[in-house]
């Protein structure tokens, strides 16, 4: 389980973060709903439905995506179970049938939503941090080193954003002219995720009555009221309110309840219920935490390398954390700063959003900090405390120690490539996205002689309440490419060919994927739609099946020239978690794993370096390849 599942590429996507900057273009097609509650939902009830792809399309895509990854034996014994599958009277039609018939039920917006929620999130029992959770780590702010200064800033950022939000008044997001869901953000603000068995859900609170910040520091809770009298706290009180807690807190930690949120989501569950009945008071203190507008954590870390920030921000020391909110926002002594989020219900383009709109606005000076003066009436923060007990005492100390030998099993790291990015690929003619990707396949081919199952995420957001698809970036013509290229007697005119017909092959499943035709989802469709007293199809037993979806490398871009990180965990423990950017100059990718990986009985010391070093040789020699049929100004 990683970011990757629900993060989503937005390369292509047209998000006007400030008014005023759209320019005239074609209306879509989507219908605007006079009846809607505000501009951000116009198109929300005439987006169409996630649709189910007819079986065998689905199928034939399946049985090409897997052909590369199988021997001929192997295929053949896959190809005979997608016969028997979809033969008349097989268990194939009938699941189809059923899954139809979920689809069309006008009670269900989209069929997937619930199934995808419980089981890709909810019902996932490993921790949010590492597995779940993603970070994206800030660009320097040379106007406001000060930490406090710098988390005030943020602060007002982003409940700019919250009015828009919540007045639905946020310009609705395009892609290729059409509207996008805007549902998800709904879950944004004043939200948190809350533990329970066999499956945790979501509190909403109200936005409008919720005016609070929570500020964590030295594992202490603060709370922060950002409205006094009727109006919200300027940039210089927020600033002023949040040095009071970092004098107040002082240099002795308190006792880390925010490390309770770090364990499996069953001990979670079974702590919080300690926490709650030791004291009815700890119910009223978490209810604080779970509705605040957002976390900002004041870490006491300064971290310094990419490396370093990237793991801060990732996971920090779990202590100064409260994992379950969608919305943390870090900022550490150095003044160094980035973001963290929970993102069960919510993908990556709308926190990419936010965080942009932040950096952006703080950058280019368009967010109104307010007033200079700080009001003499204004109420300090106040601290707000567990009572604790010998039980809770023994959890917190169980709950660090679990989280430590967790961290502690995992490496980061990050290639900042600055070589070349989004404005040399395009005068090469490919695909931004598909160039990255196959530097990503180039990558691992020469680190471990083979191509191995891929997952790229695309969305599905152009559709109600779409989430995610599979883009499977593995592909008959990837591995041609990677193997033409890595063989010193082909000629470049050759490679090239290869290269081009990867992209092509890239792209077409990408474009099917975030049209709702991938197959990955459809799969998950029809294997719910099962009954529990039926046997599985042979289709879904098969290895093949297993194989060709266990991630050796979950990929996923979200790209902005305000972060200098972003990254989440892998997915599988013999993988890789690789995050990537594309930048008009540069290239990141955010390389995640097990300390010393094993991969099919291989152990990899130092693995997760030697990926990062791939990754850069990979990016130089398809730079070199593509130098040679361009124009002499297209060169280095």
């Amino acid at each position: 389980m990683s970011f990757l599942r629900n993060a989503s590429r937005i390369t292509r996507m047209s998000t006007p973060f400030r008014r005023g900057m759209a320019s005239a273009k074609p209306l879509p097609k989507t219908p605007v709903d006079p009846k809607a509650a505000g501009p951000m939902l116009r198109y929300q009830n005439n987006l169409p439905k996630l649709p189910v792809p007819a079986l065998s399309a689905t199928l034939q895509k399946y049985l090409k995506s897997v052909r590369p990854l199988l021997n001929d034996a192997e295929y053949q014994k896959t190809e005979q179970a997608v016969k028997d599958f979809e033969s008349p009277g097989g268990l194939g039609l009938e699941l189809q049938e059923r899954l139809l018939a979920r689809a069309n039920d006008p009670s269900i917006v989209n069929w997937m939503e619930e199934w995808w929620l419980d089981q890709a999130y909810m019902g996932y029992r490993d921790p949010v941090v590492i597995y779940v959770s993603y970070f994206f780590l800030y660009k320097d702010d040379k106007l406001r080193k000060l930490p406090a200064q710098r988390a005030a800033a943020i602060a007002t950022a982003a409940l700019e954003f919250k009015k828009e939000v919540v007045n639905k008044t946020l310009s609705v997001e395009m892609a290729k002219g059409e509207p996008m869901c805007m549902d998800s953000y709904k879950y944004m603000f004043n939200n948190c995720r809350i533990p329970k068995k066999p499956s945790d859900y979501e509190a909403i609170f109200d936005p409008v009555q919720n005016n609070h910040l929570v500020v964590l520091r030295k594992n202490k809770f603060y709370v922060v009221d950002t409205v006094h009298q009727g109006q919200q706290l300027s940039t210089s009180e927020f600033q002023a309110q949040f040095q009071k807690i970092i004098d107040e807190a002082g240099s002795d930690k308190g006792i880390p309840i925010g490390v309770l949120t770090s364990d499996n989501r069953d001990k979670w569950t079974e702590y919080r219920e300690t926490l709650i009945t030791a004291d009815p008071q700890n119910a009223k203190v978490l209810e604080k935490i779970e509705s605040s507008d957002f976390i900002i954590c004041l870490e006491d870390q300064t971290p310094f390398t990419r490396d370093e920030s990237s793991r801060a921000c990732w996971h920090g020391d779990g202590r100064n954390r409260f994992f379950d909110k969608p919305l943390q926002f870090l900022v550490f002594d150095n003044g160094k700063a980035g973001f963290m989020g929970e993102h069960s219900c919510m993908d990556g383009t709308a926190t990419c959003r936010l965080n942009e709109y932040v950096c952006d606005g703080l950058n280019r000076n368009l967010i109104e900090h307010g007033s200079p003066e700080i009001r003499s009436d204004l109420p300090s923060p106040h601290e707000i405390k567990f009572s604790v007990n010998d039980k809770i005492m023994g959890q917190v100390q169980s709950a660090a120690e679990n989280f430590d030998q967790l961290i502690n099993k995992h490496e980061l790291t990050v290639l900042s490539y600055q070589s070349y990015g989004k404005s040399l690929i395009k005068k090469f003619k490919c695909s931004p996205d598909g160039y990255a990707q196959m530097v990503i396949q180039l990558a691992y081919y020469k680190m471990f002689g083979t191509s191995r199952p891929t997952y790229e995420s695309a969305q599905t957001r152009k559709f109600q309440r779409g989430r995610t698809e599979t883009a499977r970036t593995v592909t008959t013509e990837s591995v041609a490419f990677v193997k033409a290229m890595e063989d010193p007697h082909t000629s470049n005119e050759t490679k090239i060919a290869a290269f081009r017909q990867a992209l092509k092959a890239q792209g077409e499943y990408m474009a099917d994927a975030v049209n709702g035709h991938g197959v990955d989802r459809h799969f998950f469709g029809l294997k719910n739609s099962l009954k529990s007293n039926e046997e599985k199809p042979a289709l879904f037993t098969d290895p093949a099946n297993a194989y060709s979806s266990h991630w050796y490398l979950s990929t996923s871009q979200l790209s902005s020239e305000h972060f200098d990180g972003y990254g989440w965990g892998q997915v599988v423990n013999d993988g890789f978690g690789c995050a990537y950017m594309i930048k008009n100059n540069a290239l990141q990718f955010n390389v995640a794993s097990v300390k010393d990986l094993e991969v099919h009985g291989t152990q990899y010391i130092n693995g997760t370096h030697h990926f990062k070093q791939a990754l850069e040789d990979a990016a130089n020699d398809i730079r070199d390849l593509m130098n040679t049929e361009t124009p002499s100004e297209a060169k280095l």
